[in-house]
C-alpha cells in the first residue's frame, strides 16, 4: 500500500512540477510532509541538502532519498524515482513531437510565457518553505544563507560554495 501511494504522489509530482527541481521542492513539501506525514521539514531538508551536493537533478535524486526514507528499501527509492521520471519522459516526448509545429501559435506561445513567473513563483515558495525554525535554529546557518547567497549573486562558481558551506558547517557545527 505504501508503495502505490508513493507511486501516486510522485507521479503528481512528475506531472505538474513544471520548472524544474527547484520548483518541485514545494510540490514534495506539500504531498510528503504536509499531506502525507511521511516526513518532517527538517528530515525533508536534510534530504534535499544531500540531493543538491549528488550528481543530478535535485527532484529526481530527492525522490531517491525520500523513497529510501519512507519504506526503508531499495524499493521505495525505485519507485519514488521512476514515478517522477514518468511524467516528464511522457510529456517531452509529446511535446517535442508537437512543438515544433506548434511554437508559432499564439496561445502556446502566450501559454510559455505564463508559465515563467510561475515557475519562479514556485522556487521562491520552496525557498520559503525551508526557511523554518527547524531547519534554521541559530544565527550559524543564516551566516551561510547569506554568504552564499552574496557569492551566488556575485556569480561565485557553484561547485566552489557548495565546499566552502559543507567546510563552514565542519568549522561551525563541530
Amino acid at each position: 500500500m505504501i508503495y502505490l501511494q508513493l507511486l501516486w504522489s510522485y507521479l503528481k509530482i512528475g506531472f505538474f512540477g513544471f520548472g524544474g527541481g527547484y520548483a518541485m521542492l514545494s510540490l514534495i513539501h506539500n504531498e510528503i510532509v504536509v499531506q502525507r506525514s511521511w516526513l518532517t521539514s527538517e528530515q525533508l531538508t536534510d534530504i534535499i541538502a544531500v540531493s543538491q551536493v549528488t550528481p543530478g537533478p535535485i527532484a529526481i535524486n530527492s525522490a531517491t532519498y525520500v523513497g529510501y526514507a519512507i519504506t526503508g528499501s531499495i524499493w521505495g527509492s525505485v519507485t519514488a524515482t521512476i514515478a517522477v521520471c514518468i511524467p516528464s519522459l511522457t510529456l517531452m516526448l509529446a511535446a517535442t513531437r508537437f512543438y515544433i509545429k506548434l511554437r508559432a501559435n499564439a496561445y502556446v506561445a502566450g501559454a510559455m510565457e505564463g508559465m515563467k513567473p510561475m515557475m519562479i513563483g514556485m522556487i521562491i515558495a520552496a525557498a520559503l518553505l525551508l526557511l523554518t525554525p527547524d531547519t534554521f535554529i541559530d544565527w550559524k546557518s543564516w551566516v551561510i544563507l547569506a554568504v552564499s547567497f552574496i557569492a551566488s549573486i556575485k556569480k561565485v562558481n557553484p561547485i566552489l560554495i557548495i565546499i566552502l558551506s559543507a567546510v563552514a558547517g565542519l568549522l561551525l557545527y563541530l
